[in-house]
């Protein structure tokens, strides 16, 4: 009997949900995206990269401006009682601040009023297309795209209560 990597070195059960949450990303993609079922491991490799990376590049940002705002909040990853992944963020008291599931999260950052927007749509279009090389380009593009920064600050914003969550 053959061990894999897997079975020696399960992934944490928050990572676990983001890349479940990577997974169900990757699936709205192979519906939205001009894809074929060739390109399904492309875009499993997009989904769950984007929920990885936008999440864990999340979590700090909003530590950092929360706290040169002057009201600073902790942010976790955790998961709900349906075992999916949330993002809460706590006061310096230990307040639970907000709660957001990841799924809300990507959808704000990626997704205008039910679509994705036209740049991220563009940088995983491209992502799809080419080597595994040009994908992580495309990748790291959408990920550095204005919208999704923008989207980002909107959020964080959202947090500190100085705007409304709708657009």
């Amino acid at each position: 009997m053959t061990v894999t990597n897997a079975e020696l070195d399960p992934l944490d059960p928050e990572t676990q949900a983001l890349m479940d949450e990577g997974d169900r990303l990757a699936r709205h993609l192979a519906q939205t995206l001009d894809a074929t079922l060739h390109d399904q491991p492309r875009l499993i490799f997009l989904g769950r990269s984007l929920a990885l990376n936008l999440v864990r590049a999340f979590l700090p940002t909003v530590e950092h401006v929360s706290g040169r705002a002057g009201a600073p909040l902790h942010a976790v990853l955790d998961l709900d009682e349906r075992r999916r992944a949330v993002v809460q963020t706590v006061t310096a008291d230990g307040e639970l601040k907000a709660v957001l599931p990841v799924d809300d999260l990507l959808r704000d950052l990626l997704f205008v009023r039910g679509v994705l927007n036209p740049v991220v749509r563009g940088h995983l279009q491209d992502g799809v297309l080419g080597d595994e090389h040009h994908a992580t380009r495309a990748l790291v593009a959408c990920l550095k795209s204005r919208p999704v920064l923008d989207a980002m600050g909107r959020q964080i914003q959202v947090w500190l209560g100085k705007k409304s969550l709708r657009r």
